[in-house]
């Protein structure tokens, strides 16, 4: 068993035992509120996160060039090309 594998087994029992855990919790004792609490907080909290790393991302990336200007610089480098191969050859 590579390292791969044996770490992909210990998080598989990892899981196993936290969902266990966790079910214990919920329905075998007097913390379930608590816990339920505290997962849908950590629930929300982390896809409203995510939601606001996306907008900061979109928020401050600078907007792409328009596809004309980048076909006129490519047409000025092609012939800056062409006439660097044209002096070559001279």
């Amino acid at each position: 068993m590579n390292r791969d594998q044996a770490l992909g087994v210990i998080i598989l029992l990892a899981s196993i035992a936290g969902i266990l855990i966790y079910g214990w919790i919920v329905f075998l004792t007097e913390f379930w509120q608590i816990i339920l609490k505290l997962t849908a907080f950590v629930a929300v909290a982390g896809i409203l996160g995510i939601l606001a790393w996306i907008g900061y991302t979109l928020a401050t990336t600078p907007p792409p060039k328009p596809i004309e200007e980048i076909e006129k610089e490519l047409e000025e480098e092609l012939k800056k090309t062409e006439q660097q191969q044209e002096k070559q050859e001279q």
